[in-house]
């Protein structure tokens, strides 16, 4: 095959060209090179996607699918579908879950309702879920069954760019008492990055289309396990301490950002682990062990590598000193009572 990926050079980009490429398939990548280098062995084509000249130059190409993993406004992914209809039968998408309306309060599947948000809308036009809809909509409208939607949970694994596995990684091998949050047994449901290239590569041998939720299974991993498991690949003498949802939230801690992938079981996010993937699981998708994903994200980061989370994103981590006056708070209540 011939596939094109728009990115193709950071975490899910640069997994499925990687996997792709072993597949001996013929990669382009059409990126600015700008945030990281292009994988050995792809064909570089150099361009801005929000530029339509950019886009144009495209045309002179042809590819059997486009991979986009670098799509979030909509208008801009409207100017690409448009142009890459011509020049590619198949387009996949790399999405969210947060394209659902009721997530996190209520488990979903694939027909969940999803925000409503126009195929031109801007950047300014809404938040990051319903941008994501609008962006499915634009692929929708250029290719109909011929789009690929992957409505994508939390992905981990190296390379990752956003830097939450990375962070209770380096924080773990700090050592000491570690603010752990919520309950060890909250049931998970991670998947690793090359779990979903290989399914997004065999998805495009086969010329499959549709919606379709990834991740991993219900408890793939625990919270508990999964720092635990990160404890025993770095070898640290962490302590985890584990302090309750209300708590947390009493002290201000951030959910998601300053205890990276933590969300509290509340009303509003007790469905948050509640993604049914049966299509994804009948299509193909295998989830590896996340100890193995733990090891080997470890193993990059101890070549050096550091994760560069966009900047867009908020700040990832709490800080030290925050960390060490809530343990401090819950031992003084467990002293109490």
């Amino acid at each position: 095959m011939r596939i094109l990926v728009l990115g193709g050079t950071a975490f899910l980009g640069r997994t499925i060209v990687t996997e792709a490429l072993g597949r001996d398939h013929h990669v382009t990548t059409f990126n600015r090179g700008r945030s990281f280098s292009d994988p050995p062995g792809v064909e570089v084509i150099r361009g801005d996607r929000t530029e339509r000249a950019d886009l144009e130059r495209l045309r002179a190409g042809r590819w059997d699918a486009v991979v986009d993993t670098s799509g979030y406004v909509p208008r801009v992914v409207n100017q690409a579908a448009a142009v890459l209809r011509e020049v590619a039968p198949v387009y996949a998408f790399a999405s969210t879950a947060s394209v659902y309306v009721d997530r996190p309060r209520l488990p979903v599947d694939e027909t969940s309702r999803v925000y409503d948000c126009a195929p031109d809308a801007g950047p300014d036009d809404g938040d990051y879920g319903t941008l994501k809809a609008g962006c499915e909509r634009a692929v929708v409208e250029h290719y109909g069954e011929a789009a690929l939607l992957l409505r994508l949970g939390v992905i981990v694994g190296p390379y990752e760019d956003v830097g939450r596995l990375p962070w209770w990684l380096s924080r773990i091998a700090r050592g000491g008492e570690v603010l752990a949050p919520g309950a060890p047994d909250v049931p998970m449901q991670l998947v690793d990055a090359r779990d979903v290239a290989r399914l997004t590569v065999d998805l495009l041998e086969r010329g499959e289309g549709g919606a379709l939720n990834v991740a991993g299974p219900s408890g793939h991993p625990t919270f508990g396990s999964l720092l635990s498991e990160c404890a025993k690949v770095t070898e640290s003498a962490a302590r985890l301490v584990w302090v309750d949802d209300d708590f947390l939230l009493a002290h201000d801690v951030k959910p998601w950002s300053e205890l990276p992938i933590w969300a509290p079981m509340d009303a509003e996010c007790s469905a948050a682990w509640q993604m049914a993937v049966p299509r994804a699981e009948q299509l193909g998708l295998r989830c590896r062990p996340m100890i193995e994903t733990i090891a080997d994200t470890w193993a990059l980061m101890r070549t050096g590598w550091q994760a560069r989370p966009r900047p867009e994103l908020p700040k990832l981590g709490i800080d030290e000193d925050k960390e060490q006056r809530i343990l401090a708070a819950w031992r003084a209540r467990a002293g109490a009572t």
